[in-house]
């Protein structure tokens, strides 16, 4: 048995409107709104969040056909943030060379190239 690299943090969704698409998921599975703004929607699950992050330009999917694929990704809770992308790296996942918070968390590529963050959880968790 391993052990765990980090715990699944969140679900993060790409929108061009953060506050429609969070309120959408707010009321379609009952959820707690934990942060609300422009930019950024954080809903709390039981065990897990959903967030909306605001893309400029964002082009929803085009399912099934793929031409514009699908759009999210996986925010992963991590006691150290150096342990857990060198774990990560050794386990077959790229870093690529945009980090935009890496002191809050790191952008990582898993092995098919689908980004995921290890991040350090909200203090008071």
């Amino acid at each position: 048995m391993t052990v765990a690299v980090a715990r699944l943090a969140a679900i993060a969704l790409d929108s061009d409107d953060t506050l429609r698409l969070g309120r959408f998921y707010r009321d379609l599975l009952d959820l707690a709104v934990v942060h609300e703004s422009e930019e950024l929607v954080v809903l709390r699950a039981d065990g897990v969040m959903i967030t909306v992050e605001r893309v400029v330009n964002h082009q929803p999917p085009d399912w099934p056909a793929d031409s514009i694929p699908k759009q999210l990704h996986l925010d992963l809770f991590v006691d150290d943030l150096d342990e857990a992308e060198a774990a990560a790296l050794a386990l077959g996942a790229r870093k690529p060379d945009t980090q935009p918070a890496p002191d809050k968390w790191r952008v990582l590529l898993d092995p098919a190239g689908h980004p995921f963050c290890v991040t350090l959880p909200p203090t008071g968790r």
